[in-house]
């Protein structure tokens, strides 16, 4: 049996993708010649690793049993590659966060990076906290920077940013600035992050441990539309203090005090457990403050 490095990137591309001539654009190649190289893993290993849909390619059993295998070589080969040329700078990972995370924590992280490590290539991905954590346990990122707690024992967890959650509403709102009791917010309509968002499910579970009742009016993906939606009066909301800094010094939003329930969150980042933490991603922890891994 002859496996090639070039046949495992093909796999993989492919079960990216789920689809020969997006993966094949992907990694710079015809589709004919990335058909034919998957036909011949295929024949090597003499079981198919996809079922066919139409056009569509899905992993079946013995492709989930491959995909992490593949990843882990090919990832050991780009060590070994950069060790050979002297530096270990040269990594190209996808990373995946939450919005939260990827419009206020990581930009200065990544540009420390990119200062420490000129020759690494990164990709971003925004997405809510579920989606993150579907892309690292299906390996379409490499590394995931959620809002919530997870108890999927497929991914490793790191605790890594204290965050606080904060109520708002309309500068002009009879609640602004104020300390409210737990029966002002017993009819109050809320503007929030859509299901699946570490916000939204941390701020049920402190309404749901202060016996409060959670009437939504609008779920919304983006923070802007929420901030805009309560500063119009549509309701009252809760996000992350980092995306209400400038829209409380600004003076157009204002928070309102609830301390009786608990907003206190822990971010956390999560990679694969089978996931080989190459060079790439153990620099990116280290940055994180996370060492010893």
């Amino acid at each position: 049996m002859k496996i090639t490095l070039r046949q495992l990137e093909i796999f993989i591309a492919i079960a990216s993708h789920g689809h020969v001539t997006r993966a094949a654009e992907a990694i710079a190649m015809t589709q004919s010649a990335a058909s034919t190289a998957l036909a011949e893993l295929e024949q090597q290993l003499g079981q198919t690793l996809f079922d066919r849909i139409g056009r569509q390619l899905l992993l079946n059993e013995s492709g989930r049993r491959l995909l992490p295998k593949a990843i882990d070589v090919l990832d050991r080969v780009r060590d070994i590659e950069a060790m050979a040329k002297g530096t270990d700078a040269a990594f190209d990972l996808h990373l995946g966060a939450s919005l939260t995370i990827g419009n206020y924590l990581l930009p200065p992280l990544l540009a420390e990076l990119g200062e420490r490590h000129p020759r690494a290539e990164i990709k971003l991905s925004l997405k809510n906290t579920e989606q993150t954590i579907a892309d690292i346990v299906n390996y379409r990122i490499d590394l995931g920077f959620i809002e919530g707690p997870t108890q999927d024992d497929r991914l490793q967890r790191f605790t890594w940013h204290q965050d606080r959650l904060a109520v708002f509403v309309a500068a002009d709102h009879p609640l602004a600035g104020k300390t409210v009791t737990h029966d002002e917010l017993k009819s109050v309509r809320w503007v929030l992050r859509e299901k699946g968002s570490g916000t939204r499910e941390m701020f049920e579970r402190a309404l749901s441990n202060a016996a409060l009742p959670c009437q939504v009016l609008f779920g919304l993906e983006q923070p802007e539309a929420i901030r805009q939606c309560v500063r119009n009066g549509l309701g009252i909301g809760c996000l992350s203090e980092l995306e209400l800094r400038d829209a409380f010094r600004g003076g157009w939003l204002a928070p309102v005090n609830t301390p009786f329930l608990n907003l206190e969150r822990q971010f956390q980042i999560v990679v694969h457990r089978n996931k080989h933490l190459s060079n790439g991603l153990s620099a990116i922890l280290s940055l994180c403050g996370v060492d010893g891994v």
